[in-house]
């Protein structure tokens, strides 16, 4: 095959291939494709996927252990609410009963204040009562219709409401002692003047 090199022709269409075609396209190439890599990029994406569904799984089961703990946390926080609603009934119980009978026994109440003590106590015990029959209702009926929140708060307000009580009738015991002794004082000293 015999090709001429200065064919006028040729120089020509070349002349004005290189005038009519924008800059930038004189030097593109064809693009290539590495299929080795397409497939690793497929399979890389397939792993992506995985990965993500178990991701998902994760967040899933964590949030499940997330709203157990919760709800455990709630349980303890009212276990506790109720253990010291227990602790400070009973405490007001065995006030009443002791310091109550000591201080109602003693020489220097006069008759007259009897009344006025026992109904004084009577009423924080009736307080007392009222609120463990409360919560006796919360716990055993699902009538109120009550979040796990709810009645924890309503068991915290009972709780701080029993240590008010408990407080109120040290007060009270403490302040009928302070009479009574300073009553004793007072008839001690009435006495020691007689005889001298």
């Amino acid at each position: 095959m015999n090709i001429r090199r200065n064919h006028p022709r040729t120089y020509v269409l070349a002349l004005l291939l290189a005038l009519y075609l924008p800059r930038y396209a004189t030097a593109q190439g064809m693009p290539v494709y590495d299929n080795t890599n397409f497939i690793s990029m497929a399979k890389s994406l397939v792993e992506s996927a995985k990965q993500t569904a178990e991701l998902l799984k994760t967040v899933e089961f964590l949030k499940e252990q997330k709203d157990n703990i919760v709800l455990v946390n709630q349980t303890i926080k009212q276990l506790k609410a109720v253990r010291e609603l227990a602790r400070n009934n009973e405490i007001l119980f065995l006030t009443v009963q002791t310091d109550l009978r000591e201080i109602l026994d003693s020489p220097y109440i006069e008759a007259g204040e009897v009344e006025q003590i026992s109904s004084s106590f009577e009423r924080i015990m009736d307080a007392a009562i009222d609120d463990l029959d409360f919560v006796n209702q919360i716990l055993s009926s699902d009538f109120l219709k009550m979040t796990d929140a709810e009645r924890t708060g309503i068991l915290m307000e009972k709780k701080v409401q029993s240590q008010e009580m408990v407080a109120e009738l040290e007060v009270k015991t403490r302040r009928y002692r302070e009479i009574i002794s300073f009553r004793r004082m007072q008839d001690i000293i009435n006495n020691r003047e007689r005889n001298y």
